[in-house]
């Protein structure tokens, strides 16, 4: 999926017109529509900002991942982050073993 794409899709699924995420980063509706149409490229800058407007990482956005990280698991991670190397393993942990249980009793239903 395109950069252009990808911003088309995040502003419908946000219900946000064109020239309101043109407005809001300062700039028209008509450019956003030319970088959803792959005519234009945005700058950095503007990924930065369109990012922003949307709650995406700019790695999403520009198609480097996958995963949509919105502004609340964004914080989560970096409030992880500032835990201390005992309590962030400790809390890792945790994580695994539900993932591990999730993955379990998706196998077994199937």
């Amino acid at each position: 999926m395109t950069i252009g794409e990808h911003i088309m899709l995040l502003r419908k699924q946000k219900g946000i017109s064109q020239a309101d995420l043109g407005k809001t980063i300062g700039t028209s509706g008509d450019i956003i529509g030319r970088y959803e149409r792959n005519i234009m490229v945005p700058s950095i800058e503007v990924i930065i900002k369109i990012a922003d407007a949307l709650e995406v990482s700019i790695d999403y956005l520009v198609g480097k991942t996958t995963v949509q990280l919105d502004k609340a698991t964004l914080k989560r991670l970096q409030d992880i982050q500032k835990l201390s190397d005992d309590n962030r393993n400790q809390l890792f942990m945790v994580v695994d073993a539900l993932i591990r249980d999730f993955k379990a009793k998706k196998a077994y239903a199937s």
